[in-house]
């Protein structure tokens, strides 16, 4: 039994040392990415839904403009050529890994476009509940940047917030017909959710009291005087 009570307790433990530490009480970082290889992103997914599909998300184009820090083709660009020929209907996405979000979530992030004008590039952040990719899936519509509104020709920051407790994806759309969109960047994608609720803080002193319990009783049965 006092095995099992320290054995209890010890698995408390381990698991609330995996938890933020208050230290981060501003927010728990869970994504933070500036694309220095748009092909070796881990664990994003790329779908082009275009019609009919050409290229898929890609390195940034150092002639049309840097990146908005880092090297100067750090950051993910998209163009009218995600349709292919540049012919078609454009629906691009570039979605984040699955994150674990806990309660207030902020995604922040820089997009910019070409400067040419007589184009209407757009941009539309969405959100999904759990881990999939399905277009279906992504019916949080965050952010709409470009199309009849304007898109800054130049690195602006973009930031919008949700409250959502378990697993989500945010996606970014590049949208529209191919013959009346440029070329855009995306870079610097960050997210920061909330710390975990008190209850993870109280998991870890109830470990490591029932450690301590159960020390205290193995000393004490050390220590018994042996009876004849």
């Amino acid at each position: 039994m006092k095995r099992l009570i320290s054995l209890a307790g010890a698995a408390l433990v381990a698991t609330a040392t995996w938890a933020p530490l208050p230290a981060h009480a501003a927010g728990v970082v869970v994504l933070d990415e500036g694309f220095g290889s748009v092909a070796s992103l881990s664990d994003w997914a790329q779908i082009n839904r275009s019609t009919p599909p050409g290229t898929s998300w890609f390195q940034g184009n150092t002639d049309i403009f840097p990146a908005q820090s880092g090297a100067a083709n750090s950051y993910a660009g998209a163009n009218y050529l995600s349709a292919a020929n540049g012919l078609g209907m454009v629906d691009n996405w570039l979605i984040t890994p699955t994150l674990t979000l806990n309660g207030l979530t902020t995604l922040s992030f820089f997009t910019n476009r070409d400067s040419e004008p007589g184009f209407f590039d757009q941009l539309e952040v969405r959100f999904s509940y759990g881990s999939g990719t399905s277009a279906d899936g992504f019916d949080t519509l965050l952010l709409t940047i470009g199309g009849d509104a304007s898109f800054p020709a130049q690195w602006a920051q973009w930031t919008t917030s949700l409250d959502v407790q378990g697993e989500g994806r945010f996606a970014f759309r590049y949208l529209g017909d191919a013959a009346t969109l440029d070329y855009i960047g995306l870079d610097t994608v960050r997210v920061v959710t909330a710390v975990p609720e008190p209850s993870t803080y109280l998991m870890l002193l109830a470990g490591l009291g029932a450690v301590g319990a159960s020390a205290r009783r193995l000393r004490k049965g050390a220590q018994a005087p042996c009876s004849d």
